[in-house]
This record gives C-alpha cells, structure tokens and sequence, in this order.
C-alpha cells in the first residue's frame, strides 16, 4: 500500500519535472499524504507528506529556484494540507483506540452478565445465539440463562425494556435472581414471583437516582423441562411465546392466560400460571426475543419466523439458530432495529448417563 502513494509521488514529480515551466503539477503531490491517511497512521501519513514536500521543493529548484513566489506558495500550502492531514490521522487513531477500549470492557461485562449456554444439559442439546442492534459498545438488551436442577432443566429468556442504567441492572439482577433462585424454588409459579420481586426491589431502588427506571420492565418466558416427562412448563410474563418444531409442523406455546411482565407487580397465586404442553423425544424448542419476530425488510415485512422454522425440520439446535442468524440477517438488510436473541432445545432419547 505505501508503494502506491510514493509512486504518485515520483510520477508526478518526473512529469512536472518534464513539462514546460508554465505547467504545475506540484499540487497533485497533496494527493499521496491524502491517500496514505485512508491506511496509515499517524507516523507513516508525516513520512509520506515530507517525501512530498521533498519532491516538491526539487520541482521548485528545477523549475527556476525556490525564491519564486509560485513555488514557495505551493510549498507552504503542501506543508499545511500535510499537517491537517497528519493531525486528522492522529485524532482518528486515538479516538479508534479509545473506542476498541471500551468495546473490549463492554464485551467482557456482557459476557460477565451473560454467560454462554452448555451445549448438552441432561438429555437436552441446546444452541443460542445473541444479535446487537447495534455496533457501538453497549451493555443491555436481551438476555438468557439456564440452570440444572434436581430432576429437571430451567431455563430463561427475556427483553428488558427501558433504557440506560435501569436495563442494565435489571438484565443483571434477574439473570443473578434466575441462577440462584432456580435451585431453592420447587415450583415453577415460585420461582417467578421469585424474579418478580427481585425486579421491583432494584426498580425501586433505582427510581431514587435514575429516572429512567419507571419505564423498565422485564418481558420473560420461564421454562421447566422434567427429566422424567415429555412435557414443558412455561410461565409466560408477556414475552412471546414459544415454539415448539415437531417434524414439519410448528406449533406455538401459548399460554391461555399470559402473565404480565416482570416489575409490574404481579404476585400471587394466580399472577404465574404455568402452562403445559407435550416435549416428546425429537422435539425442538424454540424461545426467542421479539427482536426476530420484529425484524422488517425494505417493504416492512416483519420477518416470518414460524414459517421459516417449517423449512428447517431435521436440523439440529445448532444448525437452526445459524440458520436463523443468516435468514434474519439477510431479511433486514444487515441491520436489526432491536436486540435479537434465541434459544433452540432438542430433547434427546434419556440415557443411562444423562442428567
């Protein structure tokens, strides 16, 4: 790449060089600092400026001496178009620097507060996947986690709504509330009024310092999976709702009374009702954020996550979130409006060694 813009440098100087007095090609030398800043540093685009200023000063000396006032405007002019271009290349490098910083934090604080999935637990296989809206660093969103229990599989998946410091801590408090609370609860109703309170209690106290914290709540889908039952027991908190692939059919997990979402302050008996629905050997769950659901392409079509699902009966949890991934991908155009999340869950024939 460097030899391109020293190139330019001699080619122009050899034609200015060659042509008659009355022509001036020392100007297009500004062309060569120009270039090497598209690809070059700091350091690499000066180097490149001073070649430039050399051959322009060699033009100069060729073409009737520096004295003249042709030459030494042309001089000066290089000089500070050079200087710009070296300060621009500077400020870039230290603001990409700063900015790989502070992804590199986010990223390992995302990581942190959401923990990869195992891809076997018990007789379940499982794949997720998780899509930023957008590129810059940033903590919040969607979330998910899943907890082995005595006897079971639970598992988790939400989209916190809000905005700011309140999202943040909400995501991390109920992924926390969800990993311990799954062992000590017996019930799946429990364990949701569980995460209902533990919402509120930081909403609350947030409320104090950060106004934002009164738009926040939490939509989730809290799933059990018994080792010993093909069934599935879902408590829907005004998430959508899964579904579950069987063969070439898709068949979606509604509940018939879902719940509200988490941090409104739905407790009690009959605030999480779960619901039942067969899980037979063979079968893929599929949980997800409205992220995908809501996803448009160009003419606003929202992406048809069900029907594509049909497409891809026989594939394993893996090849369906990567299949998912692309097909989302490609219907928006590369960019999602919104955090995409996904959990696909196949249960497998129990073993001897399962569990």
């Amino acid at each position: 790449m460097v030899a391109v813009p020293v190139a330019l440098i001699v080619l122009i100087s050899v034609v200015d060089i060659l042509s008659p007095t009355s022509v001036h090609l020392g100007p297009l030398l500004v062309v060569a600092p120009a270039l090497t800043a598209s690809f070059g540093g700091p350091v690499m685009t000066g180097a490149i400026g001073a070649l430039a200023v050399v051959a322009q000063v060699l033009i100069a000396f060729l073409h009737g001496g520096i004295g003249t006032m042709n030459h030494q405007v042309q001089i000066i002019t290089l000089l500070v178009v050079s200087a710009f271009v070296v300060a621009f290349c500077y400020l870039r490098e230290r603001h990409e620097r700063q900015l790989s910083e502070v992804r590199s934090v986010s990223e390992v604080a995302q990581h942190v507060i959401l923990r990869p999935l195992p891809h076997r637990i018990g007789s379940l296989r499982i794949a997720s996947m998780y899509l930023a809206a957008a590129a810059e660093a940033r903590i919040g969103g969607d979330l998910y986690a899943a907890a082995r229990t005595v006897g079971g599989t639970r598992l988790i998946i939400g989209d916190v709504r809000g905005k700011g410091l309140a999202s943040v801590s909400d995501a991390a408090v109920l992924l926390c509330a969800f990993r311990e609370a799954s062992h000590r609860h017996s019930s799946l109703p429990d364990l949701a009024d569980h995460l209902e309170a533990s919402v509120c209690r930081n909403l609350a106290e947030l409320s104090e310092t950060n106004f934002d914290a009164a738009e926040c709540f939490v939509t989730a889908a809290i799933v059990e999976i018994p080792d010993t039952e093909s069934v599935v027991r879902v408590v829907n908190c005004g998430h959508p709702p899964p579904l579950l692939l069987r063969g070439d059919r898709v068949l979606t997990l509604g509940p018939e009374q879902p719940g509200a979402p988490l941090g409104l302050g739905e407790l009690g008996v009959d605030a999480h009702l779960p619901a039942t629905f067969a899980f037979e050997p063979g079968d893929i769950l599929l949980l997800y954020t409205d992220g995908i659901i809501e996803g448009r392409d160009r003419t606003g079509t929202f992406y048809p996550l069900a029907e594509r699902l049909c497409r891809w009966a026989g594939g394993d949890p893996a090849a369906i979130v990567a299949r998912i991934e692309k097909d989302l991908l490609d219907h928006v155009g590369g960019h999602l409006e919104d955090d995409a999340a996904a959990i696909a869950i196949e249960r497998r024939p129990a073993g001897p060694a399962a569990g």
